[in-house]
């Protein structure tokens, strides 16, 4: 009799709670349950869509808040959460919520639904930030308020021989990498919606220079000065104007310099004429032509200073300006260039002018060589290579009496000695570098059109001699003129 009444007792006690669970289902068939909550989010009586809405619209209206980002210079950019990359990473809650007391057996589930009438569940609404996004807009918005420095500057007066110094100015950089994790760390840990700030990572760039330092620059350490007085106008607006670009350049410990990063392009627009330059083994006009002068004669001042000299090179064919070895070439369009080093303890000044058709560099600083310590540069010439003929080429467009040449130039060998002596005395002796120059010989073309057949055999019997002086003869004989009858 008890086991029966037990029995019956566990039946009716399983059948209410049956009866109650399947009045709630039925009563809220498809939504969640009382007491479900996103964050301050009230789920309750939703189904899944509209809860799935609710917390989307939640989210962009938190996109809407403005956060102001505090850029080099303290210049403010204001950027919505939405363009920081805010985004919902949870969104499976909504489906867990809808699950909650539909799931298990009766008593698990009415034990849920009981739950929830006497606690409630809240989920967290989990936000995350695109760091991409973060660093495109700091990029894009932020960084262009940089401001770089701007070192201390010298200016030499020519007439009193005196410097001027221009004080600098500091520079500002935003530090992208740092600023991304602190703008991402704020939205993440202290951002509540609505309003926000964040000054972001600023790196101070001081200038170089001042007063102190380049007071000290009053020293004469290294000069040369070339002469091109046989050079056409052209030529010679090509070496002033490439001299200006270099005038009043300031290199501080440990800059390098590139001449032709100085003075290039060399385009007409660039202030360049064309005028002669070597091109495989003839003299072309091109526009910079003469342009190596000015490379040349700094490179000269640079030795005599003792700057390091980082890239060199010399002529395909001699120059007649200075000795051979002692040249420097460049060329924009095979990658040639001439730089060097301030590897002092102390800024260097360059001053550079033409005057009376000569260039002269100047290069200025502290002097920290001993008083009786002298440099001086020797050219050595190894080999001289002569050409051994000339080369005529015949052109038929041409009449008869044309004739252009080209002079010949001797190839040689050389290299450069660095000499150094204190107290009149040699204490070193060192190869600074080894040149060749190629030989090329002299040339003409000659114009051979004519209606004479007897000349034209005449003026090709001349160009095989390869003697462009016979050549000449034979032009002078061939085109006199007739002499009078008697």
């Amino acid at each position: 009799m008890k086991r029966f009444l037990r029995r019956a007792y566990l039946f009716l006690a399983t059948a209410a709670v049956f009866f109650c669970l399947s009045g709630e289902v039925c009563a809220a068939s498809g939504t969640i349950k009382d007491g479900v909550f996103a964050g301050k989010l009230d789920l309750s009586g939703l189904t899944e869509e509209e809860a799935d809405r609710l917390i989307r619209n939640y989210v962009e209206e938190l996109g809407k808040g403005e956060i102001t980002l505090v850029a080099a210079g303290g210049q403010e950019v204001v950027a919505t959460a939405a363009e920081l990359g805010i985004y919902w990473d949870n969104p499976e809650l909504v489906r867990e919520a809808a699950a909650l007391g539909t799931e298990g057996n009766v008593i698990q589930r009415y034990k849920e639904i009981e739950d929830l009438r006497q606690e409630g569940k809240v989920y967290e609404i989990e936000l995350i930030y695109d760091v991409t996004s973060i660093a495109d807009l700091l990029e894009s918005r932020c960084s262009i308020y940089d401001r770089e420095a701007v070192d201390a500057a010298l200016v030499r007066d020519e007439g009193t021989g005196t410097f001027q110094i221009t004080e600098g100015a500091r520079g500002y950089k935003l530090d992208v990498q740092s600023s991304i994790d602190k703008v991402y760390d704020y939205l993440d840990q202290e951002w509540t919606g609505g309003a926000g700030r964040v000054e972001l990572n600023i790196v101070v760039q001081e200038p170089r220079g001042g007063n102190g330092e380049l007071a000290e620059v009053t020293d004469l350490l290294g000069s040369c000065t070339t002469d091109f007085s046989s050079s056409n106008s052209n030529r010679c607006g090509n070496i002033a104007n490439g001299c200006g670009k270099i005038n009043g350049t300031l290199l501080y410990p440990g800059d390098s310099f590139s001449t032709v990063d100085a003075i290039s392009p060399f385009t007409e627009e660039n202030g360049y004429k064309p005028a002669g330059a070597y091109l495989n083994g003839k003299v072309i006009d091109s526009v910079g032509g003469g342009i190596c002068q000015v490379s040349t004669t700094l490179y000269n001042a640079v030795l005599r200073a003792e700057l390091k000299v980082t890239e060199r090179y010399n002529h395909s064919m001699i120059v007649n300006y200075v000795d051979p070895s002692a040249d420097a070439a460049i060329a924009e369009s095979s990658g040639k260039d001439f730089c060097f080093m301030n590897t002092l303890d102390y800024p260097v000044y360059i001053e550079g002018y033409v005057k009376n058709k000569k260039i002269t560099f100047n290069i200025y600083g502290k002097e920290t060589r001993p008083a009786g310590r002298q440099v001086s540069y020797e050219s050595e010439v190894l080999e001289v290579n002569r050409p051994e003929s000339d080369v005529i080429t015949a052109d038929a467009g041409k009449g008869l009496g044309y004739i252009a040449t080209e002079g010949a130039h001797i190839g040689y060998t050389a290299r450069l000695w660095k000499i150094v002596t204190e107290d009149g005395k040699e204490v070193s002796r060192e190869i600074v570098n080894n040149s060749k120059y190629n030989v090329s010989p002299r040339s003409a073309v000659v114009g051979v059109a004519t209606d004479d057949p007897q000349k034209y055999e005449e003026i090709m019997a001349a160009i095989g001699t390869g003697s462009i002086d016979h050549v000449k003869n034979v032009i002078g004989l061939l085109t006199q003129p007739p002499a009078p009858a008697q």
